[in-house]
């Protein structure tokens, strides 16, 4: 009761009751209005009675009030209607009713006073009865809140006891009064129980619609509910973006015709009777049944419904939610595929791989038909992936798989099994002719030049194969014998293929401790620099020497470079390596002459090591060696992933002041493009041109000689790699060649050995004789002109592309010479090299040696020629 007769005038604690509160204040907003007319009906009333009187002070009286009681019923009037705008709350809203309330019982309470001294009105009953009507009429207008209906019970029944000298009447009106404020209060505990149930009912049902609104928009779910006839009655948006429209298009539809004719649950198989259908038939609930969206897309739902009944057992439709189980599904194919396949380059993984290899030879036993395996390996993929980045490995990848799928075709499955490691499996094949010949073409195919992203990148592949024999050879088995014939194949010099053998499994063992011994070498000082000299053509001074690195193994002896460089490169021991050669070889190099080089090899992986620069600088600073003293050499490995950072590295070594030499030149795939695009200062020609070079059966001289044309067109020195005779020195010399290195002026040595040859003035040539173009031995004189005097000299060793000059004169290399020799005739040449008391010269055209055959005379007799002839003359 006390909540009922305070509400309306006390503060709200909750929105709810501020809500409520709006509500109630709302509803006297026309209590002021007919107030206002009783007030004007009253006033009527009393001003044509006291004019009747002729009492006019009385009349001026009653017009006075009038305007008052308007007044005042205006204003609460505008306090009621805009309180929102001058943003008054319910209960201050209420209070000032209030207020009101009690101005018009002050105005009743003047006319009261005023009533009584006029007794004639009083007596006449009008004024109590004006004042009871008044009261209660207020009363009644306000009677839904209780606090304006106590307030006016209380002013009313004062005002009856002063004006009304009738006991009978006072009782009547306050027994209303009691009446009205106890019906008020009861209505309005009824009213605020009910409105709040009302309101809390709203919250409820906003709250809920909040979630309902929430969910669907979550995208992880939707609504939909059907009448009893099966059509929609309500739907999410969510359910209706499947099919491109409206949720209100959707309504009125047969919900079955929104789903395909295939129904299948997760609890396995279904059943006919399990289907939606058989569900939406018998009006049984159901729970995440899977269906497929009758639509041009593959959209898969799980739906859970019940069935709605009224409490008189009648059906009205039903209702449930639904799940758009298409990205899961989607997700749940792609993890199956991802089990399964490489991500990177969608070939079948390890996994997968093995599997087919067992089914393959589950077959091969079946049809007594062997399979066989191959073991792909990409050589230097390493390199690229470490100066390129991983997104051009991971480009590149994809690109060989591609290129290893094509290859196969039918024959087999390629898969990857992990970083650059590929697998083939090609069951029913054991032909080896038609194995070798198709892994020639994988390897062939693979070492095609690939462009990435800008990039120019040459790999390589080894490949091992394993031939399985039906039903005694087993998955394990064949993947231990493949990868010992990879293992093969990469010893052998990469770019190869290798089937297996039973003694692979000992070479595969010697290899690995091999490779723990390579960790160890350095620090057991097993490794020492040898250094081989290089020498000037034109004089035979030393001019330099290439830094070898060799190792002395204390139980198997010497090592051979070429087995266990590469072990280096492949163990990762390549940069540490080379390091220390470097750092050796110039701390030696301090104690040559100023005008000795040091030739050190630089691996491609060191060449793309970002340190590298670091690494020479550091290593010219400690020995103190002039940079132009270093020279590097390259082979065309540091070229096969072209980037910019290749060019830029270059461009910080020449920046440094070393000097960069190509090596092995000629024996890669495009020499010719890499001396255009990077700085060499020499090439090196490869020792495979320039053994037997002299042989009339090759065309090396041919290609040394365009070789060398090419370097000086390019302002490059040139270093004739691997002489080891007189003849094929002889021709290097003729066809120009800059410097030799060679058995033929010395095999690597020690440090003390090679410091001795460093401060010599010059190195003889030492070497053996071999097969070489037909030259005439015996010696002829001739005439030339030496630096402007003409003298004598004595040829030896003519051939057509040369000769050896004896004379006293010194010779310039570069002279162009015209000899006259004794009884053939003049020819023309230029000086190659030159020594004291002999040079050579090049011929410019060659030299037909028959012109040096006897001629025949009258008498029968043949003529002598050469020295013979001249000493006969001098002797007549």
């Amino acid at each position: 009761m006390a909540e009922a007769l305070s509400f309306d005038v006390s503060p709200k604690d909750s929105a709810q009751d501020e809500m409520l509160a709006e509500q109630r204040v709302a509803q006297l907003y026309h209590v002021p209005l007919l107030l206002g007319a009783m007030h004007l009906l009253c006033a009527v009333a009393l001003f044509i009675n006291s004019i009747m009187r002729g009492d006019l002070v009385v009349a001026r009286a009653v017009a006075g009030a009038l305007c008052v009681a308007m007044a005042l019923d205006l204003v609460a009037a505008a306090a009621i209607r805009f309180r929102a705008q001058v943003r008054l709350s319910p209960h201050v809203v209420t209070r000032l009713v209030c207020a009101y309330v009690i101005l018009v019982s002050a105005q009743w309470a003047w006319l009261s006073h005023s009533g009584a001294g006029n007794p004639a009105l009083v007596a006449s009953g009008l004024l109590p009865l004006m004042i009871g009507a008044g009261v209660t009429v207020t009363a009644i207008v306000a009677i839904e809140s209780p606090a304006i209906t106590v307030l006016c019970g209380f002013v009313g029944t004062t005002a009856s006891a002063v004006v009304s000298e009738r006991g009978n009447f006072v009782l009547g009106i306050a027994a209303l009064s009691l009446v009205i404020v106890a019906y008020s209060v009861a209505g309005a505990r009824t009213m605020i129980a009910g409105a709040r149930r009302r309101l809390q009912l709203d919250a409820d049902a906003q709250k809920a619609l909040r979630f309902v609104t929430e969910f669907e928009n979550s995208g992880r779910g939707w609504f939909w509910e059907t009448n009893a006839q099966g059509t929609l009655s309500y739907v999410s948006q969510q359910l209706a973006d499947d099919f491109k429209c409206t949720a209100a298009q959707m309504l009125g539809r047969q919900f079955t015709d929104l789903l395909s004719v295939g129904v299948s649950t997760s609890e396995g198989p279904v059943r006919e009777e399990r289907t939606l259908g058989f569900h939406l038939s018998a009006r049984f609930p159901f729970s995440d049944v899977v269906v497929r969206a009758a639509s041009d897309e593959d959209i898969h739902w799980s739906l859970s419904g019940n069935p709605i009944f009224d409490e008189h057992g009648r059906f009205y439709g039903f209702r449930g939610i639904g799940t758009d189980l298409t990205e899961q599904r989607r997700s749940e194919q792609e993890i199956s595929r991802l089990a399964r396949y490489d991500s990177l380059t969608g070939l079948p993984n390890r996994a997968l791989m093995r599997q087919t290899l067992d089914e393959a030879l589950r077959n091969a036993a079946s049809r007594q038909k062997g399979c066989a395996l191959f073991l792909i390996d990409l050589d230097r993929f390493k390199n690229v992936n470490d100066t390129l980045g991983h997104p051009v490995g991971d480009a590149l990848l994809r690109q060989v798989g591609q290129r290893l799928t094509s290859v196969m075709g039918d024959h087999g499955k390629v898969g990857r099994l992990g970083g650059d490691e590929f697998k083939a499996v090609l069951p029913g094949m054991v032909d080896v002719g038609l194995l070798e010949s198709l892994a020639r073409t994988l390897i062939e195919q693979i070492s095609r030049p690939y462009m990435i992203e800008g990039n120019r990148v040459t790999i390589g592949a080894s490949v091992g194969i394993a031939i399985g024999d039906p039903g005694r050879s087993c998955a394990d088995s064949m993947v231990r014998n493949s990868d010992l014939a990879l293992y093969a194949a990469k010893a052998a010099g990469r770019g190869k293929h290798m089937f297996y053998e039973a003694a692979m499994h000992s070479d595969a063992a010697e290899r690995q401790a091999l490779e723990n011994d390579l960790r160890q070498a350095l620090d057991r000082d097993e490794m020492w620099v040898a250094y081989q000299p290089i020498v000037r053509t034109a004089g035979e001074e030393v001019c330099g020497f290439e830094a070898l690195l060799r190792w002395k193994h204390p139980t198997r002896g010497a090592i051979s470079p070429d087995k266990f460089i590469e072990l280096a490169e492949e163990c990762g021991m390549i940069s540490k390596i080379g390091q220390w050669v470097l750092e050796t070889a110039l701390m030696e190099a301090a104690n040559w002459p100023d005008h000795v080089r040091i030739a050190v090899n630089l691996s491609p992986i060191q060449f793309n090591d970002p340190g590298i620069i670091d690494v020479v600088a550091v290593a010219l600073r400690k020995s103190g060696v002039r940079a132009e003293r270093l020279e590097l050499e390259l082979t065309e490995g540091v070229f096969l992933a072209e980037s910019d950072a290749t060019d830029e590295t270059f461009a910080k070594l020449k920046k440094l002041g070393v000097r960069l030499a190509l090596d092995d030149f000629g024996t890669g795939y495009s020499s010719m493009r890499y001396l255009k695009k990077a700085p060499f200062d020499k090439i090196k020609i490869d020792q495979s041109f320039v053994r037997g070079a002299a042989s009339s059966v090759n065309r090396n001289g041919a290609i040394i000689r365009a070789i060398v044309t090419l370097a000086e067109s390019l302002d490059m020195d040139t270093t004739a790699e691997g002489v080891e005779t007189h003849d094929d020195l002889q021709l290097i010399r003729e066809l120009g060649v800059s410097q030799v290195q060679g058995y033929i002026f010395g095999k690597p040595v020690g440090w003390e050995e090679a410091r001795a040859v460093a401060n010599s003035t010059r190195v003889e040539a030492d070497g053996y004789d071999c097969t070489r173009e037909p030259r005439h031995r015996l010696m002829r004189r001739a005439v030339a002109s030496i630096g402007g005097v003409r003298t004598e000299i004595k040829l030896r060793n003519i051939s057509i592309m040369g000769a050896l000059v004896e004379t006293l004169l010194p010779a310039t290399p570069g002279q162009t010479l015209t000899i006259d020799i004794v009884g053939v005739g003049p020819v023309v040449g230029t000086v190659r090299w030159a020594q004291a008391g002999q040079f050579g010269v090049q011929f410019t055209e060659q030299f037909d040696l028959s012109r040096l055959a006897p001629k025949a005379v009258d008498n029968g007799q043949p003529k002598s020629t050469g020295w013979h002839a001249s000493a006969t003359r001098k002797a007549g």
